[in-house]
C-alpha cells in the first residue's frame, strides 16, 4: 500500500505529464486532468482492483468509466504509470495514428479504456450497464465511474440516476468532479444546478460528500465511506469539491484553462512548481 507521500510524488509527476502532453500539441484539456489528479492517483494506485493484463470483460476486477472524456491527459498519464502501457507512449498524446486521441477511444486498443467517451452524458449508462451484469454473473466487484459537474447538465444524466435507483444497482459509485467550472464560465453563470447533493438523494441514491477533493487522505477516507455504502440497494454518488487547474498556480481559479495550452514560458513556470519525481516520458 502506497504511502501519503507517494502518492502526492504520483500525483506531481502525473501534472507535468498533463502540461507536457498538452503543450506539445497545443491542445487538450489541462483544466480539468490538473484537478482529478489526486483523485485518478487514488483510484488506480489504491482504491481499485484490477488487473494490468486488460480484458474488456473486466471479470471479477473493479471497472472505472470516464464519462467526461476531455480530461484524457490525467487518464493516460495514470493508467501508463500504473503499468497499462508503456510511459513513452504519452509523447503520442493526440498525434496522427497514436493510440492516446483527445477524447478516448475503444477502436485504437488502448489498455484500460473500456468506452470512447467524446459525446459528455453517456458514461452512467454504460456504468449501470456494467454493473448490472457483474450482478447477473455473480461478480461481487464494484463499477466506478466519473463525471463533471457541467456534463451534470446533460438529460441523460438523470434519466441513468432515476434507473440505477430504481433497480438498486448498488455496486455503482459514481464521483462527480465539482469545480463549479465549465468550458463557458462557472456551472452556476451557464445553468445553475442548486444541491446536487439534494438532487441525487431525491433520486435515490446515498451521497457522500468530499470536501477536500485535491487531497490524498481525503480520497481515501470518502471513497472507503463510498465502498461502505455499496451493496445496501442504493447506487452511490461521491461529491468531489476539486479545484480546476490544481498544483498550477495560473490555472487555478478560473475557467479558461478547460480546454487550453500553455505556452513554452508558461510550461517552464507549470513544470517548476511540479519537479519530477517518478521519470519523464
Amino acid at each position: 500500500m502506497p504511502t501519503t507521500q507517494q502518492l502526492q510524488d504520483f500525483t506531481q509527476q502525473v501534472r507535468r505529464d498533463i502540461v507536457r502532453m498538452v503543450h506539445a500539441v497545443n491542445s487538450g484539456h489541462p483544466g480539468g486532468s490538473l484537478g482529478c489528479a489526486e483523485f485518478f492517483t487514488c483510484l488506480y494506485q489504491e482504491i481499485m482492483d484490477y488487473s494490468t493484463d486488460f480484458t474488456m470483460d473486466g471479470t471479477n476486477e473493479d471497472l472505472f468509466f470516464l464519462s467526461n472524456g476531455h480530461i484524457s491527459p490525467v487518464y493516460y498519464s495514470v493508467l501508463a504509470h500504473s503499468g497499462f502501457f508503456p510511459v513513452a507512449e504519452l509523447a503520442t498524446f493526440r498525434k496522427l495514428d497514436s493510440r492516446l486521441q483527445g477524447h478516448p477511444t475503444t477502436h485504437e486498443a488502448l489498455p484500460g479504456i473500456r468506452i470512447a467517451s467524446g459525446s459528455l452524458g453517456q458514461g452512467m449508462s454504460v456504468a449501470i450497464g456494467a454493473a448490472e451484469a457483474k450482478k447477473l454473473n455473480g461478480d461481487d466487484k464494484i463499477v466506478y465511474s466519473l463525471h463533471g459537474d457541467g456534463e451534470l447538465q446533460e438529460g441523460q444524466i438523470w434519466e441513468a440516476a432515476m434507473y440505477a435507483s430504481a433497480k438498486k444497482v448498488d455496486n455503482l459509485i459514481s464521483t462527480v468532479d465539482l469545480n463549479e467550472k465549465q468550458i463557458d464560465g462557472s456551472t452556476d453563470e451557464v445553468l445553475p444546478m442548486g444541491s446536487l447533493k439534494a438532487k441525487f438523494e431525491a433520486f435515490g441514491w446515498d451521497v457522500v460528500e468530499i470536501k477536500k477533493g485535491n487531497n490524498v487522505e481525503a480520497i481515501l477516507n470518502g471513497m472507503a465511506d463510498a465502498k461502505s455504502c455499496t451493496g445496501k440497494g442504493k447506487p452511490v454518488c461521491v461529491l468531489l469539491y476539486t479545484e480546476m487547474g490544481n498544483g498550477v498556480d495560473f490555472m487555478m481559479h478560473t475557467h479558461a484553462w478547460h480546454g487550453k495550452a500553455p505556452n513554452d514560458e508558461q510550461l517552464a513556470s507549470a513544470l517548476a512548481q511540479n519537479p519530477e519525481t517518478l521519470g519523464d516520458y
